[in-house]
């Protein structure tokens, strides 16, 4: 079986900072792309300060979101700086950046500058709100779009405040978007030799995501609102309270309502005209949630998960994160893994959630630290020791 990752002789010039176009690189990089990312002079990217401190006073989610990745420190306000810059984009495949609009354009490097330089480029712009249309200037945050798509409408319980979805959905779904589009991209410039301009905006991917809620709103004209952990189109698929905690469970059809029924002793619930088919349960989910709490409120989580598993119905515990990673099924599928950083040593990171059989992808190496490689892609470009000791001493890279 060849360990070389798929995208391996894929070279990546990743502009981008934060979590998005990082999450982005990332994926490539897992799979064997050679990402290099070009951070700035006093303290590169930002999620270098995200969190808590780790090693240097360095953020621990910087670890992760560029394991793979090599790190060189340009000035873009020196003009040296900037012909690097163009250096390496000259010879890359494809390149990812998230500055406000414009700001590439002065250096030389928008889209057009560089297809001029490379016309295989795949060019990948990362924003809030697109390229084009009247919010193409705002800046782009999570949060934001979260606010904006629809999302936080949805997320938390009926009568709550509004709520944001646990982890940073839009920033991830645009950085999976980009990687998407990236690998489409690549595939169209392999069959005709072109590149193109890829545009991909936090608002657009977020609301990709409202499925359920834009299908019913299309259909029905109806507004959503939040449900909790309840689903919006099947009963029973939630959360109930449990003796010491809560329980998941899947009765999504018949047949797991029924067995579900059988199992935790509430065979009546079958003759009960309210909960006899799906829409009916639905139509009394407020009734039929009291019911199923109750029911379950007389057993342990441990308890109800043996049950209904030996009856074949979906279900499970909810986690926290260190359950998660406590968890046999986790462990066997090496989602915690270790790997060496040049300062803080040993250290763990999340495992690669894709397995491909005769090409997977791996963490070969951790994150770097910043501008721990500026020196070693400078001489990959041609430069002599000399010179690279000129542009330090003028400050065009660190």
């Amino acid at each position: 079986m060849s360990q070389a990752g798929p995208l391996e002789g894929i070279s990546v010039v990743d502009f981008s900072q934060i979590l998005a176009g990082p999450f982005c690189t990332m994926l490539l990089a897992d799979m064997g792309a050679e990402v290099i990312k070009v951070e700035r002079p006093n303290g590169g990217d930002d999620t270098r300060r995200f969190g808590p401190p780790f090693i240097n006073g360095e953020g621990a989610a910087f670890l992760t979101l560029n394991r793979n990745k090599r790190s060189i420190v340009l000035d873009m306000k020196n003009e040296q700086g900037v012909e690097i810059a163009k250096k390496l984009v000259a010879e890359a495949d494809v390149l990812v950046q998230n500055f406000r609009p414009g700001v590439l354009e002065r250096l030389g490097l928008g889209y057009e500058a560089v297809k001029a330089i490379n016309p295989a480029m795949v060019y990948c712009t990362i924003s809030g709100f697109g390229i084009t249309g009247p919010y193409k200037s705002k800046g782009g945050f999570d949060l934001v779009a979260q606010g904006m798509s629809g999302l936080m409408s949805i997320t938390g319980f009926p009568g709550s405040p509004p709520a944001k979805v646990g982890v940073p959905i839009a920033d991830f779904n645009t950085g999976l978007y980009s990687a998407y589009a990236i690998l489409s991209a690549y595939i169209h410039m392999l069959k005709t030799g072109k590149g193109q301009h890829i545009d991909v905006s936090l608002m657009e991917s977020a609301i990709a995501y409202t499925l359920y809620e834009s299908a019913t709103y299309f259909a029905t004209g109806e507004v959503s609102g939040p449900l909790g952990s309840a689903h919006r189109m099947i009963a029973p698929y939630q959360a109930f309270a449990t003796r010491d905690g809560h329980v998941n469970i899947g009765a999504a059809n018949q047949a797991n309502w029924e067995r579900m029924c059988k199992a935790v002793g509430r065979d009546e619930l079958l003759e009960d005209e309210r909960f006899t088919t799906n829409a009916d349960r639905m139509a009394h989910i407020e009734e039929l949630t009291e019911i199923m709490n109750q029911t379950f409120a007389t057993r342990t989580t441990e308890d109800w998960v043996t049950t209904l598993e030996a009856a074949n119905v979906p279900c499970g515990p909810i986690y926290d994160i260190g359950q998660v990673y406590a968890d046999p099924q986790v462990k066997a599928r090496e989602m915690e893994v270790e790997i060496d950083h040049p300062v803080a040593g040993r250290i763990k990171n999340i495992g690669v959630p894709v397995k491909l059989s005769d090409t997977p992808g791996s963490i070969r190496f951790a994150a770097p630290t910043l501008g721990q490689h500026t020196d070693e892609i400078l001489g990959e470009l041609g430069f002599s020791a000399d010179e690279i000791a000129k542009m330090h001493e003028s400050g065009a890279v660190v």
